[in-house]
């Protein structure tokens, strides 16, 4: 089969076109920070301390979806930077709370406007109605699927993870 035949068929399923967009949009976000000097796992940090500052290490591992000694020497290299700092947890001594400096702040700025100047190239060609059906139905997924993820939610019949022995 030619490879424009098999990209035609991956772009009629909704589940490789999802994960396509995903990575097009992430990819074209690298390269346009690539001159701030960040890999794509410090500017997910910053991004993640940005939105729950206070976060302790093993929740930031959580969010990064990385093992906790992963997250623990992104961390180390990020405080060598200047980018995080560490705080003991007023309630128990053991727990470093996770804060950005205000440098990593600044550059958060940044993250965020070039981030929403990626998303608006990427949605120019469609309307603003097209823009908010776009919106509410990734929304509307999106809660679905956390639905489903939730325990004790009874799969619909002929869902996949009935087909999966």
């Amino acid at each position: 089969m030619p490879e424009t035949d098999l990209s035609s068929e991956d772009e009629r399923h909704i589940g490789f076109l999802i994960s396509d967009v995903a990575r097009l949009l992430r990819t074209a976000f690298d390269r346009r920070v690539k001159g701030l000097g960040l890999t794509r796992s410090q500017w997910l940090v910053i991004n993640r301390l940005h939105r729950r500052p206070g976060a302790t290490q093993s929740e930031l591992a959580e969010m990064l979806e990385v093992e906790k000694a992963t997250a623990g020497r992104m961390v180390d290299r990020m405080e060598k930077k200047g980018w995080v700092t560490r705080r003991p947890d007023a309630a128990d001594r053991r727990v470093n709370r996770l804060f950005l400096t205000a440098e990593a702040d600044l550059i958060q700025v940044r993250l965020s406007q070039i981030a929403e100047r990626t998303v608006e190239d990427a949605l120019a060609l469609l309307s603003a109605g097209e823009r908010e059906q776009f919106s509410e139905g990734m929304r509307r997924v999106k809660r679905q699927l956390q639905a489903m993820l939730e325990p004790g939610i009874a799969t619909a019949p002929g869902s996949a993870e009935e087909l999966v022995p």
